[in-house]
């Protein structure tokens, strides 16, 4: 009998893991909820690009034209797929600062405690800030017909993917540069350093054509360039662009599955740390 007992407080000590789909549901929910409620981060993720279309697109207006681009009569034309990847950048990558906010509230050691895997920490955050980043880059379609793009059903569905995989990779991204951070200015740092120019050589604001050599090279090897022609191709069918279509999706498929293995990677490296 006592045998018994001892067996059974033995086994009630033991934390039962709830598995993985309802934690990462629970803080995919979570992030949908916090984001939305910040009003302010939902009008500067929209506005500082559709700002930087506009200016820079209309400043260029008529006079800059690309090889690569028949058929776009303006700059704000052949800008639009780059403005367009820039909300999914933005929204990606810093709706990840919220690992470094749940860091210094605490929450993000409860979780850890708590009986669930590391994966579905992972699977819920990179997620929640894929389906944000997703949302707010295909509502940018709503500006499409001033970019002389009139969309299809199958075109948008199409887009959708291409936005989808491009919001992955970089929200997988965004979570293992926080996880290992303590601050958001270290973070902001990290951005500033390197995810903006990553954009910049992306083939948004000029045509790999007309690059130099090493800017070129560049460009080849970042994922970004990738999304962009694929973009580029759905939105303006018939355009001639670097990479045909497949290669650009199937580059996008590994750039995400990449970022989403290094993400949890940090996970199961790191110990979170309570705030000081």
């Amino acid at each position: 009998m006592a045998t018994q007992t001892t067996a059974l407080s033995r086994t009630a000590s033991v934390p039962v893991s709830t598995g993985v789909l309802l934690p990462a549901f629970t803080l995919w929910l979570r992030e949908i909820v916090r984001f939305y409620r910040q009003t302010t981060r939902v009008i500067g993720v929209l506005a500082s690009p559709l700002v930087f279309w506009l200016v820079i697109g209309s400043g260029f207006g008529t006079s800059f034209h690309s090889s690569d681009a028949p058929g776009q009569n303006a700059y704000l034309d052949y800008f639009y797929p780059g403005a367009l990847i820039m909300i999914v950048l933005f929204t990606s990558i810093f709706t990840m600062m919220s690992v470094i906010e749940d860091r210094k509230e605490g929450f993000l050691l409860s979780v850890l405690v708590a009986p669930v895997p590391r994966s579905s920490i992972v699977l819920g955050k990179v997620l929640g800030g894929t389906t944000l980043s997703a949302i707010q880059g295909m509502l940018f379609l709503v500006f499409a017909p001033f970019a002389g793009i009139h969309v299809t059903l199958t075109q948008v569905l199409l887009v959708f993917v291409v936005v989808f995989l491009v919001s992955f990779a970089l929200t997988a991204l965004g979570f293992a540069i926080a996880w290992p951070l303590d601050s958001s200015q270290a973070f902001h740092g990290i951005v500033n350093l390197f995810l903006i120019p990553l954009w910049l050589v992306s083939g948004a604001l000029f045509p790999m054509s007309g690059a130099s050599g090493w800017i070129r090279w560049l460009m080849r090897i970042n994922p970004l360039t990738y999304g962009i022609d694929a973009l580029r191709i759905l939105l303006y069918p018939g355009t001639e662009t670097t990479f045909p279509l497949s290669s650009s999706v199937a580059t996008l498929v590994l750039f995400s599955l990449v970022m989403f293995g290094l993400a949890f990677l940090m996970a199961n490296r790191r110990t979170t740390r309570p705030a000081a």
